[in-house]
């Protein structure tokens, strides 16, 4: 066998050139620097989670030992902070952070032992010496570790090769990473006046609020339908902003513990390691701060209910304070915020957000097992643009991007799959005639996330209306005639509520359904909406091109289309009224027995 050197990451300061090499995945060749590694005596290897079997078993796994892990750390983090929280205020405020660090950690892990034991490794760099730790302030910070890919997974795969691994490790520097930062631009004149007015109202709203309203942020709601509902609910309407967490300096002294339990195999005695070394700071150094940050909030005290959308995985002065209140008996309530929930045959985030709260406002699906999920409707449905689709001359297409390590564990492509996904859209635009192609303005994902979309699709079609995502997709949907989804999210629900005459199509394998989901895409796929093939959704396109709303519009379409509707992207009238409702069954005081108040009688 051929001594290989080992490539964990894109980090070329790592790389050798002068001995055959084993690239740990596909992640590691950036497609902007091809020209170097298509020179290169390289393996990659396998990735393990393309056998999407052991992807879902794995899955299943890593949410059982979520679960161990939890119910281990809640004692321990409750005696180095002096306080006695329960299960569901850790599982509420590290709930996220811990279910993503495990997935990761055992996809590095998992390469790692795959690559050390299948591989005769020469050696691998480990770069050392690094000014400061490679540890997350707060939950926001370590989505950012992650989904850049480079500096944190070398990171953990260099611990993994020195302390778990026998691989020779030869340590080298860190290079400069002050370019590495990323700045905020500053805001600009109209933002800074927009801020001023925004703070002035809110300084108001904050004096007539009481300390048991109910508490709403980024809902999803549009801004009419939020103001009906505080009007229906007899509070003052807010724009509340989220706070940033507090920085706070790593201190090795308080993380030279291990999670105490049982470890079932080399992988768990890794993360009970691992885990106080990772621990963002804002819950160990910084965790009497950000508690102190959440008795300033201007927030009511003692709110009867509190709804967010988006909230309860990013924001962790927010998860702190819910989590808080929700020990003292304020009701918890999770809307829907996108696409994939109640389709995808797994998914992390879903599985967290039920579990965490009291009531879970779907946009239409229900679960037989989970009698949390409530049916309200499309938060934030879309309306008809009020232009004739079938007048227009445009085709668009809508991609996504994936990072390229492996990020949540939800059943869509993972990682090195991109490349997979890439290939189908090609195969799409390829198969099109070219009278429909010269039409097509593809639109790339606005976030790159390590992809290199805009060279890929340059190089692939030259001549192809490319989109950067920064447009407002409003506007490229009034000229298109049709509109085309390729993956498992938000988009083609968004198109259905907007009635834009709409072709699906991804790859099974890589977007596994739910069982209860299955039998509505068959109904989309019996009228070719839905397809398993881009070569199948391209001949689509071209057989109804010049007749688009003659399929569009057939009763066995809009039969199909309803039904989908109904249960994925209900948008009927009535939403308020079913979110009240909702809202009225999970909390203790109903709140239209509640007495009518002025804005005087709101003055505490």
């Amino acid at each position: 066998m051929v001594k290989r050197f080992l490539i964990t990451t894109s980090l070329e300061e790592t790389w050798r050139d002068d001995e055959p090499v084993l690239f740990l995945g596909e992640w590691c060749k950036r497609y902007s620097r091809k020209d170097l590694w298509s020179k290169m005596d390289a393996e990659v290897l396998p990735y393990h989670w393309d056998d999407r079997a052991k992807l879902y078993a794995d899955y299943q796994y890593l949410q059982e030992l979520h679960e161990r892990l939890l119910r281990d750390l809640t004692p321990q983090l409750n005696q180095m902070h002096g306080v006695d929280h329960s299960l569901r205020y850790w599982r509420i405020l590290i709930g996220p952070w811990l279910g993503l660090f495990v997935q990761v950690l055992f996809d590095r892990w998992t390469s790692i032992q795959q690559a050390a034991n299948q591989y005769d490794l020469s050696g691998t760099v480990v770069l050392t010496g690094l000014k400061k730790p490679l540890v997350p302030t707060d939950m926001n910070d370590f989505i950012e570790f992650v989904q850049e890919g480079k500096q944190w997974s070398h990171h953990i795969y260099a611990t993994l090769l020195q302390h778990f691994t026998g691989v020779n490790c030869i340590e080298e520097p860190w290079p400069d990473m002050e370019g590495m930062q990323k700045d905020k631009l500053p805001p600009n004149w109209k933002q800074k006046i927009k801020n001023t007015f925004l703070l002035s109202y809110e300084w108001i709203a904050n004096i007539l609020t009481r300390d048991t309203d109910v508490f709403l942020i980024a809902t999803y709601l549009p801004l009419n339908n939020e103001l009906r509902l505080c009007q229906r609910l007899w509070q003052v309407p807010h724009h509340r902003r989220m706070v940033p967490t507090i920085q706070f300096a790593v201190d090795e002294s308080q993380r030279q513990w291990l999670v105490e339990g049982d470890n079932r195999s080399a992988f768990e005695f890794c993360v009970r390691a691992l885990i106080p070394k990772q621990l963002p700071t804002c819950y160990l150094e910084g965790y009497s701060q950000l508690v102190k940050q959440t008795t300033a909030l201007p927030w009511p005290k003692q709110p009867k209910l509190i709804w967010s959308s988006n909230c309860f995985i990013h924001y962790d002065v927010f998860k702190a304070w819910a989590a808080e209140k929700a020990e003292y008996g304020s009701k918890l309530v999770v809307g829907q915020h996108g696409g994939h929930y109640g389709t995808g045959r797994w998914s992390f985030t879903e599985d967290h957000e039920i579990a965490i709260s009291d009531c879970f406002l779907s946009w239409g699906w229900t679960e037989p097992r989970q009698p949390k999920v409530k049916a309200v409707g499309a938060l934030k449905a879309k309306r008809p643009l009020g232009v004739c689709h079938s007048d227009q001359e445009g085709v668009l297409l809508v991609t996504c991007a994936i990072p390229q390590n492996s990020y949540w564990m939800y059943s869509i492509v993972v990682s090195s799959q991109y490349l997979d996904y890439f290939d189908d859209q090609c195969k799409f635009v390829s198969t099109l005639p070219s009278s429909i192609r010269s039409q097509l303005t593809v639109r790339l994902f606005p976030t790159d996330l390590g992809c290199d979309q805009f060279s890929r699709w340059r190089n692939r079609f030259p001549d192809l209306q490319l989109d950067e995502g920064h447009s407002k997709i409003n506007n490229l949907i009034r000229q298109s005639r049709l509109y085309i989804s390729t993956y498992n999210a938000t988009t083609f629900l968004e198109s259905f509520s907007m009635d834009v005459p709409t072709v699906i199509y991804w790859n099974p394998n890589h977007w596994e359904l739910r069982d209860s989901a299955i039998p509505y895409f068959e109904e989309l796929k019996s009228v070719c909406i839905f397809h398993e093939t881009p070569e199948s959704a391209a001949r689509h396109v071209a057989a109804i091109w010049d007749n688009v709303d003659d399929w569009w519009t057939s009763p066995q379409v809009r039969e199909v289309l309803q039904r989908f509707s109904a249960q994925y992207c209900h948008n009927s009238d009535g939403l308020i009224d079913r979110v009240e409702g909702a809202l009225n069954d999970v909390m203790t005081d109903v709140i239209r027995s509640s007495p009518k108040l002025t804005a005087m009688d709101r003055v505490p």
